[in-house]
């Protein structure tokens, strides 16, 4: 008899126990689900209704955090394949809390809290969550990129309707696509750099030394200009010139000649006396 009554009333405290942890668990994703809303909202995120999606609102809040938001659903299918090997499945939940906390600094960054926030977010992420959303900071991605950009599994390269992309998720300068940047490397300079072997005209390569006796080039000497190409030869007349005038005809009769009388012949001499002693002829 007693053994019924301990058994019915163990039976009832278990009923309660899991009534108040349904209500709990709607409560806590109710409360979540509205602060996250909120933080979009900051963020600039489209559409309030992502807040509400379960498992879609952790991977905006990665992709905010500048983590690749697909972590989440590899974390989700590890612990689905694994979850039955014992310590494997527990590392796997983890490496997905790991995730949120990193999440979680970057988005507390954003709106200009210090680091140590992130503290509260891993004792009581519901606080964290309520204060992130109704307090007075505003968004600013302008932030130092993550120290996992560079990396093409960890760091965000999804581009989503409706979501901003975060300028402090873009790849590291200097970084090869997909690779993290190696300790040591400098960005090359901006600008064109000639190929090696190929001296540019009036310019010596560093640490060249010219034999002896050869000219020394003035600095800063510019090279021959191209040469100049000749004017283009003068375009024919459109239209030829003119044909030479016919010249004059020749007169059809020679000139009459003068009228004036040919002068009058001179008069004869006058004859010699006649000499009365001489004989007539």
């Amino acid at each position: 008899m007693d053994s019924y009554y301990y058994d019915s009333g163990a039976a009832a405290v278990f009923g309660i126990a899991i009534l108040f942890s349904i209500i709990f668990a709607i409560a806590g994703y109710v409360l979540t689900a509205l602060f996250l809303m909120k933080i979009f909202e900051k963020a600039g995120v489209q559409g309030k209704w992502r807040a509400w999606i379960p498992v879609y609102n952790s991977m905006i809040f990665l992709k905010l955090g500048d983590l690749s938001p697909w972590l989440m659903l590899y974390a989700i299918g590890a612990s689905v394949l694994l979850g039955w090997i014992p310590f494997i499945g527990q590392l796997v939940w983890i490496a997905a809390a790991v995730l949120m906390v990193l999440a979680a600094y970057r988005v507390g960054q954003k709106l200009q809290k210090e680091g140590a926030w992130v503290v509260l977010y891993i004792f009581l992420s519901i606080v964290w969550l309520g204060i992130m959303a109704f307090d007075k900071s505003r968004w600013n991605p302008q932030i130092a990129p993550a120290p996992w950009a560079g990396n093409a599994f960890f760091g965000d390269r999804t581009v989503w309707d409706g979501i901003p992309v975060q300028p402090s998720a873009a790849q590291a300068p200097g970084a090869a696509p997909g690779y993290g940047a190696p300790q040591g490397y400098q960005a090359p300079p901006q600008g064109y750099q000639p190929p090696q072997g190929y001296q540019a005209p009036g310019y010596q390569t560093p640490g060249y030394q010219p034999p002896a006796g050869a000219p020394q080039q003035a600095p800063g000497q510019q090279p021959p200009s191209a040469p100049v190409t000749p004017p283009a030869p003068p375009a024919a007349p459109a239209t030829p010139p003119a044909a030479p005038t016919a010249p004059p005809a020749p007169p059809t009769a020679p000139p009459a000649p003068p009228t004036t009388p040919p002068p009058a012949a001179p008069p004869a001499p006058p004859a010699a006396p006649n000499d009365p002693n001489q004989p007539p002829a």
